[in-house]
């Protein structure tokens, strides 16, 4: 891979008990503007999801939303998602996260509540079934994620996690690292044998 040119953000659609997370989202949007890396996200325009795609376009950069049809006066507006720059409405949260993966280079999970924890679970499942290898970030904001880096840690122990080395996230502990280290890791990353389609995209 030589490079990144669009980062999957998973994150809340609340903005969440401390002002750390909206602050991290908003460091993390204009870093990855600044560095020419889009924003793949789900679309909410509320809480830390919000605060991530205003600071890229804040800073000039570019967003995609991806988002279902059914979620959009729960989460956003027909009038917010026209400020994106552009917008993908799905029918359902299965063809909302294939597409967020598909466009996607790299994947970065700031703190969020239950779907946020299922969708970085689920990615890197994908990587420890071989899938793919795209970078991985827990953004671990003022340790927020401290108990699933501790479970992570017990599966292993316990002999669950065989393939460790495919899963392993990058662990950023403020905003001003993820896009350096994924950045790094995109650079030291091997494409999949055989996958034409993910070597054309690396």
């Amino acid at each position: 891979m030589s490079g990144i040119q669009s980062l999957c953000v998973y994150c809340g659609s609340q903005p969440g008990a401390s002002p750390v997370y909206e602050q991290a989202a908003d460091q993390l949007g204009t870093a990855m503007a600044d560095a020419g890396i889009r924003l793949v996200y789900g679309g909410g325009l509320k809480g830390i999801m919000g605060a991530t795609a205003r600071a890229v376009l804040a800073a000039g950069g570019e967003v995609t939303g991806i988002i279902p049809q059914f979620l959009i006066q729960k989460e956003a507006s027909e009038e917010g998602l026209a400020a994106l720059s552009e917008v993908i409405i799905t029918k359902d949260m299965h063809e909302r996260k294939h597409i967020m993966f598909e466009r996607s280079d790299g994947f970065v999970t700031l703190p969020g509540g239950i779907g946020t924890l299922e969708e970085i679970i689920e990615i890197m499942t994908w990587a420890q079934l071989g899938r793919h290898r795209k970078p991985i970030c827990i953004a671990n904001i003022d340790g927020f994620w401290d108990p699933l880096l501790a479970l992570l840690d017990h599966m292993r122990g316990s002999g669950f996690i065989h393939t460790l080395h495919r899963i392993r996230p990058i662990v950023a502990r403020e905003a001003a690292q993820i896009v350096p280290l994924m950045l790094d890791a995109a650079e030291k990353a091997e494409p999949m044998p055989g996958d034409e389609a993910a070597i054309s995209r690396m």
